[in-house]
C-alpha cells in the first residue's frame, strides 16, 4: 500500500475540502429542517391534512446529513492530530 502524501499544502487543501463539504452537508440539514417544519405547519389532523410519513423522512435524511457532517469532522480531527486520514473512522 503507497504511503500518503505528506505534504502540509496537501493536508490544508485536504481539510478545506472536508470543511466546503461539511458546509454544503448543513445547508441541506437545514433545508430539511426548513421543509419539515413547513409540513408540520401545514398539518390538519382535523381536515386530515396529516404528513407524517414526509415528516419522518426527512427527520431521518437530517440525521444521515448529520451523520455524514460528523464523519468529515472526525476526519479533520484524524488530519490534525496527525493520523492517516483513511484510518478507522
Amino acid at each position: 500500500m503507497p504511503e500518503p502524501v505528506q505534504d502540509d499544502a496537501y493536508w490544508s487543501e485536504m481539510i478545506k475540502a472536508l470543511e466546503a463539504e461539511i458546509a454544503g452537508i448543513e445547508q441541506s440539514q437545514k433545508a430539511c429542517r426548513e421543509q419539515e417544519w413547513r409540513l408540520r405547519d401545514a398539518e390538519d389532523p382535523g381536515a386530515g391534512v396529516q404528513h407524517a410519513q414526509d415528516i419522518f423522512e426527512l427527520g431521518q435524511e437530517r440525521l444521515r446529513l448529520e451523520v455524514e457532517a460528523d464523519l468529515r469532522r472526525r476526519k479533520i480531527r484524524r488530519i490534525r492530530l496527525g493520523y492517516l486520514p483513511d484510518a478507522a473512522c
